[in-house]
C-alpha cells in the first residue's frame, strides 16, 4: 500500500500529540511518531485529501500547528518498518514496557505488554517515564488507586503488579479507553476496572494514591477534585507539565490541602508527588 508521509510542526505537548493523532484517525491516518523533523502521521494514498487535514487542524486546539510538508513514499511494508524501530523500554533496570511482537526479552521485576497503536504511554516520552519510576519508588500494596486519563493504562497496569487493589482507570478519550481494555487483557490484570470519562466520573469515590499524567491546564482544572478524592494520609502523583509550571502546579495544590513531598525533573518535565498528611 501506499502512503502519504505528513510532517507536522514539532509537539512538545504529549497531550497535544494524542489529541491530534485521534483527529487524523478519523480520517484514515494508522502510523504516527515524532523525530527531528517534527510530528509525522501516514495515510493511505487512496484515502487521504488536503481538506480533510486542513478540517482538522482548523480546530482552536491546534492553532499553533503547522503542516510542513505531504508526499507520497514508495509501496514498502509501513507497519513492519515500524515495528523494527519500535524498542522496549526499561525503567531503573525493574519494569520492561514491551510490545507484543517483541519476543526476546530479558527477565525484569515487573514485565508491562501494551500494544502501542499511537505509540503514545509506551515509556518513550518523559512524564510516562518518569511517573514510571516514581511508582516503582512507592509502596502502592493494598493501596486502592486512581490512574486519571489513564491513556493506555500503562500505569494502572504496572501499579496493579505492584499489589495495589483495587485499580481503577479512567479516559475521556473513546480510543485510550478502548486501548486500555485491550492492554488490561494483555496482562492478564483482568480486575483493573477501565472506565470512560474525566475527573467529574469519580464521584464519591476515594483513593490512597491517585495518578495524573495529563496536562497543566487540566492538572490545575481539577486538583480540588483530585484532593477531595483521596483518603486521609493518601498520595497524588502528577506529570505532564514543565518546569516552569511547578509553581502554578504547587500552588494549586496546596490551595487544595496537598502538599509537595518530592519532585524530579527530565528534558524540562516534571514528575511530582504530593500528599495530604504533612507527615506521610
Amino acid at each position: 500500500m501506499t502512503y502519504i508521509e505528513l510532517t507536522f510542526s514539532p509537539l512538545s505537548d504529549e497531550s497535544l500529540q494524542e489529541l491530534l493523532s485521534a483527529m487524523l484517525t478519523t480520517i484514515g491516518c494508522d502510523s504516527f511518531f515524532e523525530d527531528q523533523d517534527g510530528f509525522k502521521a501516514y495515510c493511505p494514498v487512496d484515502i487521504y485529501t488536503e481538506s480533510a487535514v486542513n478540517d482538522v487542524l482548523s480546530g482552536a486546539m491546534f492553532a499553533s500547528v503547522k503542516l510542513i510538508s505531504a508526499f507520497p513514499l514508495e509501496d514498502k511494508n509501513w507497519n513492519e518498518i515500524w515495528e523494527s524501530n519500535y524498542e522496549p523500554v526499561i525503567i531503573d533496570g525493574r519494569c520492561l514496557i514491551r510490545a507484543p511482537f517483541h519476543l526476546d526479552t530479558p527477565d525484569v521485576e515487573y514485565e508491562l505488554i501494551i500494544e502501542p497503536k499511537m505509540s503514545f504511554g509506551t515509556a518513550h516520552h518523559e512524564t510516562t517515564a518518569q511517573m514510571i519510576q516514581m511508582l516503582l519508588n512507592a509502596d502502592v500494596k493494598g493501596c486502592s488507586l486512581l490512574d486519571m486519563g489513564s491513556g493506555t493504562a500503562v500505569l494502572a497496569i504496572l501499579a496493579r503488579k505492584m499489589g495495589a487493589a483495587p485499580v481503577v482507570a479512567i479516559d475521556n478519550d473513546e480510543w485510550a479507553y478502548n486501548n486500555a481494555v485491550e492492554n488490561v487483557k494483555l496482562n492478564n490484570t483482568n480486575d483493573i476496572k477501565v472506565e470512560l470519562g474525566d475527573a467529574e466520573s469519580i464521584g464519591d469515590r476515594k483513593f490512597d494514591v491517585i495518578l495524573a499524567n495529563i496536562n497543566r491546564n487540566i492538572l490545575l482544572h481539577d486538583m480540588d477534585i483530585y484532593a477531595k478524592s483521596l483518603n486521609k494520609s493518601s498520595r497524588l502523583m502528577l506529570s505532564g507539565f514543565y518546569v516552569s509550571d511547578l509553581d502554578a502546579i504547587k500552588q494549586a495544590a496546596e490551595n487544595s490541602g496537598l502538599h509537595l513531598k518530592s519532585y524530579s525533573i527530565d528534558n524540562q518535565w516534571v514528575a511530582a508527588l504530593f500528599s495530604n498528611d504533612l507527615q506521610s
